[in-house]
């Protein structure tokens, strides 16, 4: 069986924007509302089938408190992808996006990104156009999520694998 392409990607965000819950949706296939906030990193691993064959992700899931900031810098490195994550009913969420894609950027220059909008079986306070416009503006993929539902998480992945295996 020929090697399977390993690709590190990263998830940022703001807390509590339900980066973690993202990923074990993808990665478990659960959902637990009970989540405690990420210490520094954690990463998973998991398998996508992109149209020109398998890939397998190291997904690392950035803690998004401001005093984790130093920790997170080395951990972009070697990235080739990213998800940037905001929550549909946190408008200073979106307004953050800016601060944390600079940070990617300022580690891993050439970062290919995204930019998703999560939480989207809640009410919401920010409409989608107001998402796509500053992907649109920095270039970047839109997709929006419910970590709860498990709606646009597939995509998520799948479009965060294709960014990476285009790196």
């Amino acid at each position: 069986m020929p090697d399977v392409p390993l690709f590190k990607v990263v998830v940022v965000g703001d807390a509590a924007v339900g980066k973690t819950s993202l990923i074990r949706r993808y990665c478990e296939g659960k959902f637990d509302s009970s989540r405690v906030a990420t210490i520094g990193v954690d990463f998973y691993t998991q398998r996508v089938q992109l149209p020109n064959g398998m890939v397998k992700l190291s997904i690392w899931d950035m803690a998004g408190q401001e005093r984790f900031q130093v920790v997170r810098t080395g951990f972009y490195r070697g990235s080739r992808a990213a998800a940037l994550v905001y929550d549909v009913t946190s408008p200073q969420s979106l307004v953050n996006l800016k601060r944390w894609r600079e940070e990617v950027l300022h580690a891993v220059p050439e970062q290919k990104l995204m930019v998703v909008g999560n939480k989207t079986d809640l009410e919401r306070s920010i409409r989608r156009a107001l998402g796509e416009a500053f992907s649109s503006h920095i270039g970047a993929p839109y997709v929006e999520t419910s970590a709860l539902s498990a709606a646009g998480v597939p995509s998520l992945f799948a479009t965060l694998a294709d960014l990476a295996a285009r790196a």
